[in-house]
């Protein structure tokens, strides 16, 4: 385990009662499962700010960070990957329409409905999903 644990920020692009999905593209045990657009916040950045940097760099639309609102937190730790926290933010504004713009990391773009999700969404980001519906704004994985 690492001193420190690592910032994500993850995006629910929520259409018509539907969240935007990646499939990710990975040489590890993630390798065609699905996860949500997301990315490491970097130094000196926000996390709305950074949120809204990966959804340009990932899925090519672009958030104003106002329009981001926070709704899920988890902190992971034993998941193979470094310990992290990850912020989810949510937002139904955006300008663009989602196009895969890092094939070499992802093999697909898919809206599932919230009520429907894949049986193959890594543990991550399934936890702010099954969250979502709830309210509740935090869980743990790993620990």
């Amino acid at each position: 385990m690492t001193d420190r644990h690592l910032v994500d920020v993850q995006i629910l692009l929520i259409r018509n009662g539907e969240v935007l999905l990646s499939k990710r593209r990975s040489g590890d045990r993630f390798d065609g499962r699905w996860h949500l657009p997301a990315g490491k916040l970097e130094a000196g950045e926000s996390a709305t700010a950074g949120a809204a940097r990966e959804a340009r760099e990932e899925i090519g639309v672009e958030i104003d960070p106002a329009d981001l609102r926070f709704v899920h937190a988890a902190h992971v730790i034993g998941s193979g990957l470094e310990s992290r926290l990850g912020l989810f933010f949510e937002t139904s504004r955006w300008t663009g329409e989602p196009v895969n713009r890092e094939p070499d990391k992802s093999y697909e773009l898919r809206w599932f409905a919230l009520n429907a999700l894949p049986d193959n969404l890594i543990e991550y980001p399934a936890s702010a999903l099954h969250a979502h519906p709830t309210g509740a704004p935090y869980s743990e994985l790993g620990w």
